[in-house]
């Protein structure tokens, strides 16, 4: 009878061999994410020559390593910032088409800054200024119609001053006096611009569904 063969991955016993196997998954995850065009059978060298700690080994000097990381670190910031510039210009592009067939729509109007609203409930109460502070609820949303912010999921309406926001914020609540409530329409250079913020890609255009509750609330 011939020999029964070894198992090709031998099971792991001791707690060194699952950690050092469970580093090396996660290392390798993590690579493959960082680094999409990693080179293993190099990494895995690396690995092996800093392991051991004899620089005779190494097949790169530790200034030649520092150069190629500074080199593929800006290869890789400059292929971002293009991606950034893409993506900038195609919500540009996106935004400006929306506006302007939004702006044909009846009950929407436009600001001489570009902005857009639309009036779903007018309200009776007093109209803030650009020095003010507001209560209000509101739901923010992209073109593609996902909802990034919203006071109202969260249950609680925010406060704010109106010159610490966007400038869309600041002329669109001018616009509406308490107990309003509209819908702005917010091209990019009238909300977050080229930088964007969190969840808001560069340029885009928002959408917000804004009621004012209270204009300086804290001084009733």
């Amino acid at each position: 009878t011939t020999a029964q063969q070894e198992p090709k991955n031998p099971p792991l016993e001791t707690t060194a061999q699952k950690v050092s196997y469970g580093m090396g998954l996660v290392m390798g995850e993590r690579m493959t994410n960082d680094l999409p065009d990693l080179q293993m059978e190099q990494f895995l060298q690396g690995i092996k020559h800093g392991h051991t700690g004899d620089d005779e080994t190494m097949r790169l000097s530790r200034d030649e390593i520092r150069e190629a990381l500074i080199a593929y670190q800006q290869e890789m910031q400059q292929k971002q910032q293009q991606e950034l510039d893409e993506m900038a210009r195609k919500n540009q592009e996106a935004g400006e088409a929306f506006l302007a067939e939004n702006a044909q729509r009846e009950g929407v109007q436009t600001t001489d800054s570009g902005l857009q609203y639309e009036i779903i409930e007018e309200g009776d109460g007093q109209s803030p200024t650009a020095e003010d502070e507001v209560r209000v609820h509101y739901t923010g949303e992209l073109l593609s119609g996902e909802v990034f912010d919203s006071s109202r999921e969260r249950g609680q309406p925010v406060t704010f001053g109106l010159n610490q926001v966007i400038p869309g914020w600041t002329e669109g609540l001018q616009l509406m006096s308490e107990g309003a409530r509209y819908k702005l329409y917010i091209p990019a250079d009238l909300a977050y611009g080229a930088g964007g913020n969190q969840a808001i890609g560069p340029n885009e255009t928002l959408i917000f569904d804004v009621e004012l509750l209270a204009v300086n609330p804290d001084d009733e």
